[in-house]
């Protein structure tokens, strides 16, 4: 890959969050947490509940902790910055923040930016097991799906770095870290684990550890032709997603990453006025993965591929795949791929809501019962925090039993291999 193109993929992922995010103001939601920590709702009481996206903020010792003695002081390291902001480094790159943390340690809320500064003023749960079971179990969630809060195992950094040794080693740290967190959470905590998808081998090898380890699912950049690496079209990909097929184990979009919101936004806007749009931008982004997945072919060659839109909702679902309904018609008459939209959809493919009332409401048998899941997005701006039972009950709570029990448990115990 061109220096250049490693270069602006470095500083990408540097401004994985945004400078703004981390200034003073905003304002402190007060939460009475002892109304907010009861558990599950009476209504779902024998529903082992899976919030099948939040994240786990890297813990400061991550890398060190467990770095080969070679690796000690190249492994990314967190520093706070004269501007009281924790940020990565690695190799004396600045690898950006360390993600969205707004719910700080007294169980109040920050609105309107994107995280605390400083990993002690944010809620311990958001990095120790210990803290983030007892968490869960406050609000009602027996099993949790996470993702990574950083920008520091981002593929355009690690890349940057021109030491492919290293670049392996630091994920396959943050992978086994993510191990750990399976067994200090008594098998309830599953971090999806990340590959070095630039180096074929490595991946395959990586690929092949993580899930004889018992990890439950990968995490994956929506266009890696972005990085310089053949798209999921290319052979390149087919003994991984037949490595994936084989064994039941589901590729992941958190949100459509391929796309920058920020191109959409009016200028000027203030900071509070961008971060409200460019979340929905995201979420709507995933017309186009489902999109390109469908009418690639990919899913004849993969019938038994498993796929989760995470961070996506559900509401948008219908209107996107009516129109590649009408598309498929009126653009491929040569019949391209064996299947229908909606019949790929019913087959390989998994999307989770949160905010969402109507969607979950009204859409469920058009999206498919079987195909939706609950999420909470903690400790993230946006996240359902604290009103995670409240708002089940909103959204599900005239459903019969059986219905919630697939939506909160079974859809996501399926995609992720979790035997509840």
């Amino acid at each position: 890959m061109a220096e250049s193109k490693q270069d602006e993929l470095a500083l990408a992922a540097k401004m994985y969050w945004a400078r703004e995010g981390y200034q003073p103001g905003g304002v402190i939601r007060e939460i009475d947490y002892s109304t907010q920590s009861g558990g599950v709702h009476p209504l779902f009481e024998g529903i082992k509940i899976v919030d099948c996206d939040t994240h786990i903020t890297e813990a400061p010792d991550l890398f060190t902790s467990r770095a080969p003695a070679k690796y000690k002081d190249k492994v990314p390291q967190l520093r706070r910055d004269p501007d009281g902001v924790d940020r990565w480094y690695c190799c004396e790159r600045n690898f950006g923040s360390t993600g969205g943390n707004v719910i700080r340690k007294d169980h109040n809320k920050l609105l309107g930016r994107l995280a605390f500064p400083t990993v002690e003023e944010s809620h311990p749960g958001s990095y120790r097991m210990k803290e983030r079971v007892q968490i869960m179990d406050d609000a009602g969630i027996w099993a949790q799906i996470c993702f990574q809060n950083s920008g520091v195992t981002q593929a355009g950094s690690l890349m940057a770095l021109g030491d492919n040794e290293l670049a392996v080693t630091i994920l396959k740290i943050y992978n086994d870290a993510s191990m750990e967190y399976m067994e200090q959470s008594g098998q309830r905590v599953f971090n999806m684990a990340h590959l070095p998808f630039w180096d074929r081998e490595e991946m395959l090898a990586e690929a092949r550890r993580v899930i004889d380890g018992g990890m439950k699912g990968f995490v994956l950049p929506d266009m890696p032709e972005h990085t310089g690496v053949p798209s999921f079209a290319d052979d390149y990909w087919t003994p991984f997603l037949e490595m994936c097929e084989a064994t039941g184990t589901p590729i992941n979009f958190h949100i459509n990453a391929a796309m920058n919101p920020q191109d959409l936004v009016w200028e000027p806007m203030s900071f509070q006025q961008k971060l409200s749009i460019i979340p929905i931008m995201f979420s709507l982004g995933n017309a186009a993965t489902i999109g390109n997945w469908m009418v690639s072919g990919r899913l004849d060659r993969h019938p038994d591929l498993k796929i989760g839109l995470i961070e996506s909702g559900v509401g948008w679902v219908p209107f996107v795949i009516e129109m590649l309904e009408h598309q498929f018609d009126e653009m491929m008459p040569d019949r391209m791929i064996d299947m229908r939209p909606w019949d790929y959809w019913r087959r390989n493919f998994w999307t989770s809501f949160w905010f969402e009332k109507i969607g979950p409401q009204t859409q469920l048998e058009v999206v498919g019962l079987d195909r939706v899941m609950f999420q909470t997005d903690f400790p993230h701006p946006t996240s359902l925090y604290p009103d995670v039972q409240q708002h089940i009950v909103r959204a599900l709570g005239d459903r019969p039993f059986d219905e919630c029990k697939m939506v909160l448990q079974d859809n996501a115990s399926t995609l992720f291999n979790l035997g509840l």
